[in-house]
């Protein structure tokens, strides 16, 4: 089904992964908190586009790659910080997706593309673009939405639950009501969308 190059990015993808000190209980088992996010991410592809580029599927797996070095904290803690640390990031994470791409035997192009992906460039004009966007969306809204609004304000949620449905394509938004959450996260979601 998918090429020897595929299988060893994958595997170079998830070992990456699996050196996250974070560790979370899954199902009864310890688990690195990145390789059970990018097994969480392709999830969710499976749902969105089943028949997915070997290239979309990397970029999905390699998405949050060894984020954990880079601490948010390690930036100021304000908006101006936050962007700062995130464009970083999304540059770091499709530099070593793209090195592991190229070890993998991948092409220059391919390697790239990954990379392209990981950055999330062409938000919205690109198709594979927007669907890694869908997905990290409804990662979010699965795994991250309920411990991540006990931190902030009911106007806060509203706005990044605003956000986030506005990055989402209508696909994307169906799958997101289909998420099982609690009432107070299902209220939310409401007041968001109602605005």
């Amino acid at each position: 089904m998918f090429s020897s190059r595929f299988e060893t990015a994958i595997r170079l993808i998830d070992e990456a992964h699996a050196l996250d000190p974070r560790i979370i209980q899954n199902k009864g088992v310890d688990e690195p908190y990145e390789l059970f996010y990018s097994n969480k991410m392709s999830h969710y592809l499976e749902k969105l586009d089943a028949d997915a580029t070997e290239i979309l599927r990397l970029a999905i797996r390699a998405q949050h790659l060894r984020r954990w070095e880079v601490p948010r904290d390690s930036y100021a803690m304000n908006k101006s910080g936050y962007h700062l640390w995130r464009t970083y990031l999304k540059k770091r994470q499709a530099d070593l997706a793209t090195q592991i791409c190229l070890n993998s035997g991948y092409s220059e192009e391919d390697a790239h593309r990954v990379g392209s992906l990981v950055k999330k460039e062409n938000l919205k004009q690109d198709a594979e673009t927007q669907i890694l966007e869908d997905v990290a969306c409804l990662v979010f809204l699965d795994d991250q939405f309920e411990e991540f609004e006990k931190g902030h304000d009911e106007a806060k949620i509203i706005n990044i639950l605003k956000k986030t449905w506005g990055k989402m394509s209508e696909r994307g938004h169906e799958l997101a009501l289909e998420i099982s959450m609690s009432e107070r996260a299902r209220e939310l979601v409401a007041k968001a969308l109602a605005d």
